[in-house]
């Protein structure tokens, strides 16, 4: 498909939203990413990647584009699919309040976009007192149950009792990243398999198949819809007696189409603390 890939980046204030977008801006992924953030002045670029300014954007050395939300967003999003150079892939950083399925909503609702999972950072040190908060506590809710990953932040681990507020509030797949590269789960930058391994970071476990064996169509929505938790993203072709589908999996998200394939080929990948090879390929096994 060659629809722009979204991702939006949720968090009730202060969750660290920011701070991961820096990272992202600066990894080395080789991306050309377009980031559409509520205030782009809080976003810590070195002056020498700036290349240009032009009202609401901000245009860096590396490629990528940094475009205020300001008010109306289905303007930003069309600004960015009219650009000459198009980007590899949209981030959206979402409001602290901000609910981020009406953002989703607003995404999907654009023919050139395709939905790329809604990432929501939970700060752990405030967690306890903004879950237990009557007035606020409806509001971060339901951005943890809006997620496909969650993330908690400022803290090396899930606790104890981090991880049961987070499943008593949705939480489908928790999980810390302690300074390990944060592209390669976010982004969709592990390759289909061509006769070589995917080579992602030790911290992320990742699967990938390869058959010309024909699944029943109505087996493979049963086997999906009992996927792994901990499997945050997965692509490829599925030969099915009803024919070939491809696939794009992202958290809750799933979608397929219709597609001409010779064989089933598919790559998986999900947080290591999460998921292992051994489980998602017993998952598909099964």
């Amino acid at each position: 498909m060659n629809r722009l890939p979204v991702t939006i980046i949720s968090g009730y204030l202060g969750a660290g939203k920011t701070t991961l977008i820096n990272r992202l801006l600066q990894e080395d992924h080789g991306l050309k990413l377009a980031v559409i953030v509520n205030d782009f002045g809080a976003i810590n670029i070195d002056d020498a990647l700036i290349q240009d300014t032009d009202g609401g954007k901000l245009a860096l050395s590396n490629g990528c584009v940094c475009c205020s939300m300001e008010d109306d967003l289905s303007a930003a999003l069309r600004d960015i699919l009219t650009r000459p150079q198009r980007p590899d892939h949209l981030v959206i950083e979402a409001s602290g309040i901000a609910d981020p399925v009406a953002i989703a909503n607003t995404v999907l609702n654009e023919t050139g976009l395709s939905y790329g999972g809604i990432v929501t950072l939970v700060d752990a040190e405030n967690a306890e007192t903004l879950l237990n908060d009557p007035l606020v506590a409806p509001q971060a809710e339901q951005q943890i149950r809006a997620a496909d990953l969650v993330i908690a932040t400022k803290c090396d681990e899930i606790s104890d009792t981090l991880g049961a507020m987070l499943k008593t509030a949705g939480a489908r797949t928790p999980t810390v990243l302690n300074g390990i590269p944060v592209a390669e789960l976010l982004f969709d930058v592990v390759p289909l398999p061509k006769g070589r391994a995917v080579a992602a970071h030790p911290a992320y476990a990742t699967w990938q198949h390869r058959s010309r064996a024909v699944l029943d169509r109505r087996a493979l929505g049963d086997k999906l819809a009992d996927r792994p938790a901990g499997l945050y993203r997965m692509k490829g072709f599925v030969l099915t007696t009803g024919g070939a589908y491809e696939l794009h999996v992202v958290g809750r998200h799933v979608e397929a189409k219709r597609c001409q394939a010779e064989e089933t080929v598919l790559v998986g990948l999900g947080p290591s603390d999460r998921v292992s090879r051994d489980e998602i390929e017993a998952w598909w096994a099964a």
